[in-house]
């Protein structure tokens, strides 16, 4: 029997759609909460979730890269990523997500290096890295932060599938950058 305890990463396929997005919306209603609307995280944030990630993993940009950790059967945590998004930054981690009962257990940190490993490895012709964090997300912040994320801007959140009533007020998000992705490596 494997251990519950370790982690494979691999690429996503078609059929992981509905694994990820369970595991994006239940990280949303833990951590958007107050930055996107209750009625939008107690509704159907997995059915909007289910479309985004089946229509993803089912059809995938030739720049787009998700990564899963699975442990046993289980996805516990998933890394999106689209290449040479920024001419300045780079490469976008548009989404990285942990099980929030399996956090502080190296899953965000390998996925962040799996990811890192992906964009150096692409034909990129600018290899930095970068993500948008909410402003109210001290916890992810403090965790880029360790990991030699750097905050070098800020932005209003675009509303999830770009209706206005999904957001509370007007959230703000902070950019992290990287423009050595190998810093990540050895993390």
């Amino acid at each position: 029997m494997p251990d519950e305890r370790e982690i494979r990463l691999r690429f996503a396929v078609a059929g992981d759609a509905s694994a990820v997005a369970a595991l994006h919306a239940e990280s949303w209603r833990h951590h958007y909460r107050g930055a996107y609307s209750d009625d939008y995280l107690d509704g159907d944030v997995l059915g909007d979730r289910l479309e985004v990630w089946t229509r993803q993993l089912g059809q995938p940009a030739v720049e787009h890269r998700t990564l899963v950790a699975q442990s046993g059967e289980a996805v516990v945590g998933f890394a999106h990523t689209v290449l040479d998004d920024d001419a300045v930054y780079g490469a976008l981690v548009d989404n990285l997500h942990v099980v929030y009962a399996r956090k502080g257990q190296g899953i965000g940190t390998a996925l962040l290096a799996a990811t890192a490993s992906a964009v150096l490895d692409s034909s990129s012709a600018s290899c930095g890295l970068y993500l948008w964090v909410l402003e109210r997300n001290t916890a992810a912040q403090a965790f880029y932060e360790a990991r030699g994320g750097k905050r070098v801007g800020r932005r209003r959140v675009a509303p999830p599938g770009g209706e206005p009533a999904r957001l509370n007020g007007a959230p703000e998000a902070l950019r992290y950058v990287w423009p050595d992705p190998s810093v990540l490596l050895t993390g």
